[in-house]
């Protein structure tokens, strides 16, 4: 395979006219670039164009840091960033962090380092006041996931309003004794548990701490909060979850357990994953506007690296959806916000 070396001695040039000319630097006469070019055809020379992007501080490479990949919804999220980012000649680059503090930091410093045109963060570990100084580095969103004193572009939902509206829904059900399932510590599932309480509050409801459960992500961790649930004194007869794969765990180990959802209780998931339609009753649920978050952001993004535009602070609020399905009454609907 021919070198740069190979094409400045078929030339009769040094190695620096021909990187010149490769780079389409403008001090090179015609005569010099003809040469070049001759010799490059001859030789079957082709440049390497990842050297070339590193010298113009350029990638074409987006980076995206994600929890976990085998959660739906950022898969779904994934994949509608990957259409808009491929039809703009953009990669992505997924980064797992695995809920890691150091796996995040260890990837925020691609951006740092120039190794990627721009960073986009579904969630966060670390304190804020650790991953916002990255952002003088290159463009920075947050979507999905926000912090509400950042100077970085976000792009999310109304997690509050949705989540107050889910636990309004089952309150209108007849409900009184509620559960409420979140995920950590980040601003969403904060956001999550103060609609559930505003709700509750509202209607002159009893918030019972116990009955509030934290870390509950995936399918075994619904399973097991569903047994808790049914083995307390007065137990709850719904529960406002923060994801549809808890929903449906909860719905699985109800049913090992001889009750009935709904008429033992009820259960409203949220993110309308495709588990929703397929569980056994069908899953109430909130429904995110998952690809028009991802194709926001990266939109977003690409504005950002191609226009060179003010990567300040934006916020864009997309909308939601509740909808009603089996698992809360039987009655198919949708309720739009």
């Amino acid at each position: 395979m021919a070198t740069i070396a190979d094409v400045a001695k078929r030339a009769g040039l040094s190695r620096a006219t021909v990187s010149r000319v490769i780079n389409n630097h403008p001090n090179v006469t015609e005569d010099k670039k003809r040469l070049v070019r001759e010799a490059m055809e001859l030789l079957k020379y082709v440049p390497n164009t990842t050297a070339q992007r590193l010298r113009n501080q350029r990638t074409d490479t987006i980076a995206i840091l994600v929890p976990v990949l085998t959660n739906p919804f950022f898969a779904y999220l994934l994949e509608a960033m990957d259409m808009v980012a491929t039809t703009n000649h953009f990669q992505l680059l997924i980064c797992q962090t695995r809920y890691s503090k150091q796996k995040e930091l260890d990837f925020l410093e691609l951006l740092r380092t120039k190794q990627v045109d721009g960073l986009i963060l579904t969630s966060y570990e670390n304190d804020w006041k650790q991953i916002e100084p990255y952002s003088a580095f290159g463009p920075m969103i947050l979507c999905n996931e926000y912090e509400r004193n950042s100077i970085v572009s976000i792009i999310r939902m109304d997690q509050f309003e949705a989540s107050y509206i889910g636990t309004r829904h089952l309150i209108e059900q007849g409900h009184e004794r509620i559960a409420c399932t979140c995920g950590d510590k980040s601003n969403l599932a904060k956001d999550r548990q103060a609609g559930y309480r505003k709700a509750l509050e509202e209607n002159g409801l009893l918030v019972q701490e116990e009955w509030i459960f934290s870390n509950v992500f995936d399918i075994e961790d619904g399973k097991r909060v569903l047994r808790t649930i049914m083995n307390l004194k007065d137990a709850p007869t719904a529960v406002f979850t923060g994801s549809d794969q808890v929903a449906a765990g909860m719905i699985m180990a109800a049913k090992a357990m001889g009750k009935n959802v709904p008429s033992d209780i009820a259960i409203i998931g949220f993110d309308d994953q495709p588990i929703a339609r397929v569980v056994e009753p069908a899953l109430t649920t909130i429904r995110q506007p998952i690809e028009e978050l991802g194709k926001t952001a990266m939109e977003v993004m690409i504005d950002f690296i191609n226009l060179k535009k003010d990567v300040s602070h934006q916020e864009i609020l997309l909308p939601y959806d509740l909808v009603i399905r089996d698992s809360t009454m039987s009655k198919l609907k949708s309720i739009s916000k």
